[in-house]
């Protein structure tokens, strides 16, 4: 797919940095506390498109905006973008980028709020209405996991999810046996994930301590049956990584060893593995033994 060409605009500021961080003149220093870092390199944002495959009239969940320099590239193509950022300081700085902009939506507020169907504010309904839409972000590192659970277990699944997240997060996520954890199944579970690239630190400011990486998920459906049940075996059998998954199986699900023996044989699983060594496909037939 060709990507949109991003054209130069007249959002610029002083100084290298400062163009990123200036309203009305005055600096924005990025908030520590809220694990604010911004990409500066404008080669990464032609990936994110990309992976994304954007398109005219596409909408466009973005997850924290900051100073709108993928926002930019993404109206660019001609979608429509709802832009939720919880700093108010960078919600009146978009305010004031992206004035008179028709297909753009800027929401302040905590995306794991708005995302939650339990919440009574007016923007926490978004999610529920939200249909026929992709998700993009720049997510701090320490809001990745929880994130992405609940973009993939709302009721209306976003198409595709294109996240940058922490490298070693990346990683964990895309990983096979005998990498595997609670994390990585999870996801897989829900979506195909697949890294576009690697993005190192320096393309960041300020600078983070970790390189990123650009993620792709595509989340796939399940009934809500099998997903109960599913989470409900590897749950149980990642509470105790160093030992056995028959010994996990057998004290969280109150079955007997000789019971789960019998599975294990018939699935061709060895009695001593544990449960990081288990592909995706192993853990959907053990669930639908251990349920049948």
């Amino acid at each position: 797919m060709s990507t949109p060409h991003l054209k130069n605009t007249n959002y610029h500021c002083k100084s290298r940095e400062a163009r990123y961080f200036s309203s009305e003149g005055s600096p924005l220093k990025p908030k520590k506390r809220l694990g604010q870092v911004f990409l500066k390199k404008k080669s990464f944002l032609q990936k994110i498109i990309q992976a994304t495959e954007i398109k005219p009239n596409d909408l466009i969940l973005e997850i924290g905006p900051g100073t709108g320099v993928l926002t930019a590239a993404i109206l660019q193509t001609g979608a429509k973008v709802i832009a939720i950022e919880k700093d108010p300081r960078l919600v009146k700085f978009l305010e004031n980028r992206f004035k008179n902009t028709p297909n753009l939506q800027i929401i302040q507020g905590d995306i794991r709020d708005i995302l939650n169907p339990k919440q009574l504010s007016c923007h926490s309904r978004i999610s529920g209405n939200l249909k026929d839409y992709k998700v993009v972000g720049n997510i701090p590192y320490y809001l990745t996991s929880h994130l992405i659970q609940l973009l993939l277990e709302l009721k209306h699944q976003p198409k595709v999810i294109v996240f940058m997240v922490q490298k070693e997060v990346a990683q964990r996520i895309v990983a096979q046996p005998p990498q595997m954890n609670l994390l990585t199944v999870s996801v897989q579970f829900y979506a195909q994930p697949k890294i576009i690239c690697f993005v190192p630190k320096s393309a960041f400011w300020p600078q983070p301590k970790v390189d990123s990486a650009i993620i792709k998920l595509s989340p796939r459906s399940f009934p809500q049956e099998q997903k109960d049940q599913f989470f409900k075996i590897i749950k149980a059998g990642f509470s105790h990584p160093r030992k056995l998954l028959i010994s996990n199986l057998s004290q969280n699900l109150k079955m007997s060893k000789k019971q789960l023996q019998e599975i294990f044989f018939k699935l061709n699983l060895p009695l001593n593995i544990r449960a990081q060594n288990l592909t995706l496909k192993d853990w959907l037939n053990l669930t639908n033994f251990l349920f049948a």
